[in-house]
């Protein structure tokens, strides 16, 4: 088992790592972003490692060049820039070329709270799950990470990866067998909780303070947004009374959006409530733990607009 001290990122790069010394045509490209745990693939494996400097729309072309002659590339730097500046080349040079580049984006959410918008990531899925053929990756913890590796590895079509940094628990097990999108982490009878990421360890903390109060609440950690399994999610969602949706997005386009055309897609008539990010741009100053306070997705605040709103249905 991963020890819960592994920084999720470092888990995701060190299974990069670990592919790369096995897969010679594994190139690793970076826009003058490091990491702890590149140092080693530069130092081990230089010939498949590329600092192409800041210039990120470019390495989105020369990324998919060299899918083109038979090389599996990761590209890293973070979400705004990965995404944002370069969404047309990400569409065209990727997704119409249906080519198997892994776009890793660092920091969702308000990971950079303290630099603003520039540097937030709050509506980043809303734009890349519009795009035809390319997938989203958000893991919650260092084991999730690195099984994420290996599935972008796998992928014959566009990966987008949604890496968090920092040391959190560990919520699931290196041994797991991981079911395709989705993981039921708790069972509950009345209320399912929704998450990805970093908020999954909030939903769960939620979920438990919630049986106090009589609530029995399942929470459901969805790693892969897109394409979402919706079999499995059907099974998760059983018989439930409530759906919660829980994350560090807007509230536009996320994955309460998602889940919200779900159910109107399977003529489900489930009360759902979506709890994330205002629909404006954050230019509060702080650290990532006081901006969740400030936008009450903090889980004392999280944990109160759930049981007024299941009160009031």
């Amino acid at each position: 088992m991963k020890p819960p001290e592994i920084d999720i990122r470092d888990a995701f790069f060190n299974e990069v790592y670990a592919i790369a010394k096995e897969d010679s045509n594994v190139i690793f490209i970076t826009a003058d972003m490091g990491a702890h745990s590149l140092v080693k693939f530069k130092k081990d494996l230089p010939k498949q490692y590329i600092n192409i400097g800041i210039a990120e729309q470019n390495m989105v072309s020369v990324a998919a060049g060299l899918a083109l002659g038979g090389k599996k590339v990761f590209i890293y730097t973070i979400i705004p820039f990965a995404t944002f500046r370069c969404y047309e080349q990400i569409k065209m040079d990727l997704c119409c070329m249906n080519l198997p580049v892994v776009v890793v984006g660092a920091g969702p959410g308000l990971t950079y709270g303290s630099d603003g918008p520039s540097h937030h990531a709050t509506s980043d899925i809303a734009v890349m799950r519009a795009l035809p053929q390319i997938s989203i990756l958000n893991p919650s913890d260092s084991c999730l990470a690195a099984y994420c590796a290996r599935i972008a590895y796998e992928s014959v079509s566009p990966v987008y990866v949604r890496i968090d940094k920092g040391r959190q628990p560990l919520i699931h097990k290196e041994k797991d067998k991981f079911p395709d999108g989705l993981v039921l982490l708790r069972g509950g009878s009345q209320l399912t909780i929704i998450s990805t990421g970093l908020m999954v360890h909030h939903a769960l903390k939620v979920a438990e303070s919630l049986d106090g109060h009589g609530i029995s609440s399942a929470v459901v950690d969805l790693y892969m947004i897109k394409p979402l399994n919706e079999s499995l999610l059907l099974s998760a969602i059983n018989k439930i009374k409530h759906i919660v949706t829980v994350e560090e997005n807007s509230i536009v386009g996320g994955i309460g959006s998602i889940i919200s055309e779900f159910l109107n897609d399977h003529g489900l008539f489930i009360p759902l409530k979506r709890i994330a990010l205002p629909d404006q741009h954050c230019f509060e100053s702080g650290n990532r733990e006081s901006m969740h306070k400030y936008f009450r997705l903090d889980e004392e605040n999280i944990k109160k607009d759930i049981l007024s709103w299941v009160s009031a249905v």
